[in-house]
């Protein structure tokens, strides 16, 4: 124990750098304006922008692939969404563009039906998150279980590293050095200075070399399809109005609308979890509906929230507000409608790279250390595995939450039905029964099963006050042992109910017909 002057000095000093460090934690992120007051802060905010757009443009591509729209459907798409979310959107800093979840969902429509009907089908999806917003689900978001959101992020994680693989099959050897050169530059340039984000040096270096040496056998951006060389139009889609036509979109919408939803709610409470900052679900939710609108009639093939591009921007490029979320919309345009030659040059193995970081960066490697499987809880660990398989699986987010959601469910009330006990007292001409835990459907469908009927003296009392009475199924498990007894003749006394249970088991009692 310090003492003396020195070690009053000592402690007075740790205790202001605790509360320093505390508030460098939990302090909040610049706005707009003071980023735009502040030259470094604005400069750091344009060039994360940069970089996530040369991220977006082959993602963008490699989409409208999936949906089976033209390349600079989907490059547009990514532009309008970025530019509109950096306005609509409630989480700074998260970038919004077209996305694979989305493509998979819609690609029949535009196989099937048309580019008409798929601009319907977007438009529709983003009426659809309109209302989810203006109905509060996005509000659902709190009952999400941790360990949900853990497989969400170790599963985003390993889809991205997955994503990347069929850039590294079958290709010239040059790609493997590019990309054991480009982590290189990835691991160490943050060692040496954060002023210029190192996937941007990344990018720039293995361009160079690629064209300086001549390597033209290396597969590069332009590679993935033709880059546009105008401005996107507005399009009006030509299709009847008809219950026919709503038919045959409303599930894709539907589809779509909660699959984006989904995985931009998810990807902006792991932003917030990030950068400490707490977001407006809400406003993002009726945000990216307006976006897709937008996106829709011009085209586009809709989105949500990109977890890679997202990543890069706040945990590698240090992007916080929305003009890094505008200015990655932005750039994409710029570069692909102005630049686009040079941007063609980029070599796929730059990009690798830098997703390939990005998905060590995301996955949550506490989650899966001995020391931490081993106290956590079983359960916990089998709903985060379950979220991973299930989203892996079927490379759909929306799938492994809500199967993960549904475990966690599961688990949960087969834990909590094994906390409620019977004890059972007798008192000469009386037996009485004690019950505790919370009595819901699971824990009540074996409560009848806890009595010694036919052993039981003329008279019951069963002690209510350790417990409460939440559903239907209580009620008719408590009448059916009320029953029972009654048809014995013996005399039955429910006790200690709260007035809410009270009220709650008189309003059903004897209206659910036989247990």
């Amino acid at each position: 124990m310090p003492c003396g002057r020195n070690g009053a000095r000592t402690f007075r000093g740790a205790a202001v750098s605790t509360v320093a460090e505390s508030a460098d934690r939990h302090r909040s992120e610049p706005t707009v304006l003071q980023a735009l007051r502040r030259p470094r802060l604005l400069t750091r905010e344009v060039i994360a922008g940069l970089v996530v757009a040369l991220a977006l443009i082959p993602e963008a591509i490699a989409f409208s692939v999936v949906a089976g729209v033209d390349p600079r459907v989907g490059l547009f798409s990514s532009f309008v969404l970025a530019v509109v979310i950096a306005f609509t959107g409630g989480r700074p800093a998260m970038i919004t563009a077209a996305a694979g979840a989305v493509a998979l969902v819609i690609a029949p429509v535009a196989r099937e039906y048309g580019s008409d009907y798929l601009i319907v089908t977007i438009a529709l999806a983003g009426v659809i998150q309109v209302l989810f917003a203006m109905l509060g689900v996005a509000r659902l978001m709190r009952f999400i279980p941790r360990s949900v959101m853990v497989g969400f992020v170790n599963a985003l994680a390993i889809l991205i590293f997955l994503s990347q693989m069929p850039q590294l099959v079958d290709v010239p050897w040059a790609v493997y050095a590019l990309v054991a050169v480009g982590l290189g530059i990835l691991i160490v340039w943050p060692r040496i200075t954060r002023v210029v984000p190192a996937p941007l040096i990344a990018i720039v270096v293995l361009t160079v070399v690629v064209v300086g040496f001549g390597l033209s056998a290396v597969p590069n951006v332009a590679d993935q399809g033709e880059l546009p060389r105008s401005l996107p139009e507005l399009l009006i889609p030509s299709v009847p109005g008809t219950w026919e036509t709503l038919q045959i979109i409303a599930p894709y919408a539907f589809a779509a609308a909660l699959v984006g939803l989904l995985e931009s709610l998810m990807t902006a409470k792991l932003v917030d979890d990030i950068t400490d900052t707490r977001s407006r679900k809400t406003r993002e939710a009726w945000g990216l509906g307006v976006a897709n609108i937008a996106s829709a009639f011009f085209g586009g093939t809709g989105g949500c929230a990109m977890i890679g591009q997202t990543m890069i921007n706040v945990k590698t490029s240090g992007g916080r507000t929305r003009i890094s979320t505008f200015m990655a919309g932005a750039w994409v345009l710029v570069l692909v409608v102005v630049l686009g030659d040079i941007v063609g040059l980029i070599p796929m193995a730059a990009l690798v790279a830098v997703m390939i970081v990005v998905s060590v960066m995301t996955f949550d490697w506490h989650s899966i250390r001995p020391s931490t499987l081993k106290r956590m809880p079983l359960s916990e660990t089998l709903v985060m595995l379950v979220t991973v398989v299930a989203t892996v699986w079927t490379h759909n987010l929306a799938v492994g939450v809500i199967l993960g959601v549904l475990a966690a469910m599961v688990l949960f009330a087969r834990r909590v039905a094994h906390f409620t006990t019977v004890t059972r007292e007798v008192d000469g001409d009386i037996a009485r029964y004690r019950v505790d835990g919370e009595l819901f459907f699971a824990s009540s469908n074996d409560l009848t099963t806890q009595f010694e009927y036919a052993a039981d003296p003329p008279n019951v009392v069963i002690d209510l006050s350790r417990t409460h009475v939440w559903d239907a199924s209580t009620v008719a498990a408590l009448d059916a042992i009320v029953t029972k007894y009654e048809s014995r003749g013996t005399a039955v006394e429910l006790r200690g109910m709260t007035d809410a249970a009270a009220r709650f088991h008189g309003r059903l009692s004897g209206e659910l017909g036989s247990a």
